[in-house]
């Protein structure tokens, strides 16, 4: 038999298509029970349901600290003025942002406040962000823009790396990283996006010249974002214009499109909700949704989501409360989504609209700056990563120690991980030769649940019974880093084994032949393994406990095929979904991990973490960390050359 590549990535779809069943699935039971609302008291149940489950999704500080704000500089405009500001929105944690002030105010006049896209160094002096502020301000809108984190005057790593860093150059890297490091204490990156953005209203409605009872919000792409949560989350916005960004999660999943780790709620699907939803909470209250033809959202999603609102507004008899408007460019806010967004808010505010251009009158991003030197870490603000790392430590220092029984109940918990007691069908798949003819590998698709195969490999000499599935008393498990192939073939330790007995190999879901095709980086922070596992956590499914859910349910058919003493061993991300199998299924007899993560707590003391986002549990810190699963373990766990944060060798190995 001649070796051949067709058994490598066979199986590339099958986490995509996974989710998206399920998704379909969710989608067909919102939309049943959206055409069951009848009446306005049932309206008012259903957006008092989804209200408590997006506020599930973004643990919010309880306590509002001062602003401390300060205003910088101003820069006098044809109409209007900038101010320069800087605020707190967490103690030390340092906000800039523009505020718009019409001239000649002889009286209060509605409030709009803009957050600002993926727009990188320029941020809010983005030249289209600006013309929306101009726009805005010349009608007679003040208006308050600010620079999200990481963005603008915010890089959060600036001081501990250079220029072609790609968390400096690559806003939304920035932000998947830090939303990693998040995920381990419990906390969503997403709820400090709208926190900041809740601060900034604070500051807006704190301004003399605004009208606290007509506040607006629009923003474009990540803006948009902030527009959709923040609409939900903060009551006291009156009016709102989303763009670019508003879709249907399932439309971004079939169209493979990850988004950044700001824009994936964690359990808000799995709670059966969809973007639509964000706005359906807050009903009647007027919106106008943007979008652009040739825009990387897809705008079918756009106009699902605009039709479940219209119908959903027909309860409330304000179906002239929700518009909608599609320009004819690429991703971006526009001209021609601006003039709309701006007949809109005059409309409902009574203002009048501005006819003229803007793009005269955008500056350059340094007349703009509110701190001296474009960095607000150099100003003595804290970066996110230094909380985080303090945080953590407050945490380690004061988690109660728990039992032996109850570390593994609360890890049940944490990957929603329910111990397999089925045992699995299996497919037995075509043999192929590897690295001689004195070696054959047995390929097995065992189906550890609906619609997913994991892929068993049994390497042996015995070519004789390649085509069933037997297994002996003594079985050695390997779990690899990437692709069981290339480890058994590459990987000393796998080699080792291979010398005494028959290796077996598992690619688990997502890893190895089930990997998406033409993956060029598994660890790409914006790649198709964080997607998937950024629906995941939307789902409330961590990637990580579905990872470990295929190894315990392959375990359980080993047994039952005969199997008496198992030795487990992991590599890289393997090892930790080894160390987690172990810490559950008792009757492993040895577990061996190399190039295992020391603990959970070092990913936190670091600005930059390698290790892919899949291989961080959600909150896990808050109840245990490795070290204390090695000690459930006892004896029975080997442990070989750890890998740190960078997936690099420790002390030298």
């Amino acid at each position: 038999m001649e070796k051949k590549e067709w058994y490598k990535n066979v199986y590339g779809h099958m986490m995509i298509d996974y989710y998206v069943d399920i998704l379909r699935e969710i989608r067909a039971e919102r939309q049943k029970k959206l055409k069951s609302i009848k009446t306005r008291k049932e309206a008012e149940r259903y957006q008092e349901y989804v209200l408590s489950a997006i506020k599930k999704a973004f643990p919010l500080p309880e306590v509002k600290l001062p602003l401390n704000p300060k205003t910088t500089g101003v820069l006098e405009q044809q109409g209007y003025r900038i101010e320069k500001i800087l605020f707190e929105s967490r103690p030390e944690f340092l906000v800039t942002g523009n505020l718009y002030i019409p001239d000649m105010l002889k009286k209060k006049v509605p409030g709009v406040l803009v957050p600002c896209g993926h727009a990188g160094i320029e941020s809010k002096a983005y030249p289209l962000y600006q013309e929306v502020c101009i726009r805005l301000v010349k009608s007679g809108f003040v208006v308050f823009t600010y620079d999200p984190i990481s963005q603008g005057e915010r890089d959060q790593y600036c001081s501990i790396s250079d220029e072609k860093d790609p968390l400096r150059i690559n806003c939304c890297y920035a932000h998947n990283m830090m939303g990693k490091q998040l995920e381990l204490l419990g906390d969503f990156f997403g709820a400090w996006r709208v926190w900041d953005g809740i601060r900034a209203l604070d500051y807006l409605l704190s301004r003399d010249e605004v009208d606290k009872e007509s506040v607006g919000i629009t923003g474009n792409s990540g803006g948009g974002t902030l527009t959709t949560w923040l609409w939900a989350l903060d009551d006291r916005l009156t009016i709102a214009a989303p763009s670019c960004f508003v879709t249907t999660f399932l439309a971004n999943l079939e169209n493979e499109l990850p988004s950044d780790n700001e824009q994936c709620p964690p359990n808000v699907i799995s709670a059966g909700l969809e973007q639509a939803d964000f706005f359906i909470a807050r009903a009647p209250r007027p919106v106008l949704f943007l979008g652009q033809r040739y825009d990387f959202f897809d705008i079918r999603g756009l106009q699902e989501t605009y039709s479940d609102i219209k119908n959903f507004y027909r309860l409330y008899r304000a179906e002239d409360n929700v518009k909608m408007f599609i320009g004819n460019n690429i991703h971006g806010y526009f001209p021609d989504d601006q003039k709309e967004m701006l007949k809109f808010f005059c409309r409902h505010t009574g203002l009048k609209v501005y006819q003229g251009d803007a793009a005269p009158f955008v500056q350059k991003k340094e007349a703009l700056w509110a701190t001296k030197c474009g960095q607000v870490v150099p100003e003595v603000s804290k970066p996110v990563w230094e909380i985080i790392s303090k945080m953590a430590k407050s945490i380690a220092e004061n988690r109660k120690k728990m039992s032996d029984e109850k570390i593994v109940s609360v890890l049940k918990k944490i990957l929603n991980i329910n111990i397999p007691k089925a045992v699995p069908h299996y497919r037995v798949l075509r043999p192929f030769y590897m690295e001689s003819d004195r070696y054959i590998t047995c390929r097995y698709a065992v189906e550890t649940e609906s619609s997913i195969v994991s892929i068993l490999y049994k390497k042996t000499t015995d070519i004789a019974r390649a085509n069933v599935f037997e297994v002996e008393k003594d079985i050695h498990l390997f779990i690899p880093h990437i692709s069981a192939i290339e480890d058994m073939e590459n990987e000393p330790m796998a080699g080792s084994v291979l010398s005494g007995s028959p290796l077996y190999a598992l690619d688990v879901r997502g890893i190895g032949v089930s990997m998406p095709k033409n993956v060029e980086d598994f660890s790409d922070p914006y790649g198709y393994d964080y997607m998937l596992k950024a629906y995941g956590l939307m789902l409330g499914k961590p990637y990580l406990g579905q990872r470990v859910y295929d190894v315990l349910m392959v375990l359980n058919l080993l047994k039952e095929k005969g199997a008496k003493d198992i030795y487990l061993y992991g590599r890289g991300q393997g090892s930790l979904i080894a160390l987690f199998a172990g810490v559950f299924y008792k009757d492993i007899k040895k577990v061996v991990l190399k190039n295992y993560p020391p603990s959970f707590y070092q990913w936190t003391q670091t600005p930059s973490v390698l290790w892919p986002d899949a291989n961080f549990p959600p909150g896990v810190i808050k109840y245990t960390d490795i070290p204390e699963l090695l000690g459930i373990m006892g004896k029975k766990v080997e442990l070989l050359e750890p890998w740190g944060p960078g997936m690099e060798g420790i002390d030298g190995r």
